[in-house]
């Protein structure tokens, strides 16, 4: 900005968005200052630089106003989350796939979590048959991200919504 612009030389558009040409440093800032404005540097990796006239602080309010609606724009990737145990019923593994099947039609991802307990760690298959039925039933509408994984005690899989 204004006198830590380092170049000779800097290509200059003013406060309309007109360009001016290529001008001498200290010619910019004058007329920029004449104007009661800044010299913002925009662009400075082409050759000359590109400057515009413009007042700084409504200039950064701007940017800082587009910085927020990306922000408000973007949706984080939420997790919703599936706590199951290995002696599950039928119809209770049914219920929890309902709920997956809501969460993914409203765009979340569902964290499938499977919890081994004392003796049901030496029976880790059928926490993975349990997690095959899941990818059955959510076939239609979701795909497994990655392979499940053992943390600890847990079987984890991942679901997110087909493309």
């Amino acid at each position: 900005m204004n006198d830590y612009i380092r170049s000779a030389q800097v290509r200059v558009i003013d406060e309309t968005g007109e360009q001016l040409g290529v001008k001498p440093i200290t010619e910019a800032i004058m007329l920029a200052r004449s104007k009661g404005l800044d010299l913002i540097e925009i662009v400075p990796n082409s050759m000359p630089p590109v400057c515009r006239i413009v007042d700084y602080s409504k200039y950064k309010y701007e940017e800082e106003r587009k910085l927020r609606q990306l922000r408000k724009k973007t949706k984080t990737g939420q997790v919703k989350e599936i706590r199951l145990r290995p002696r599950i019923g039928g119809h209770d593994l049914e219920f929890k796939i309902a709920h997956a099947r809501e969460f993914l039609e409203k765009k979340f991802k569902v964290k499938c979590t499977i919890m081994f307990i004392g003796r049901e760690k030496a029976h880790r298959d059928i926490g993975y048959g349990i997690l095959d039925t899941i990818k059955e039933k959510l076939s239609d509408i979701a795909v497994v991200e990655g392979q499940p994984r053992f943390e600890g005690n847990r079987l984890i899989a991942l679901f997110t919504q087909k493309k």
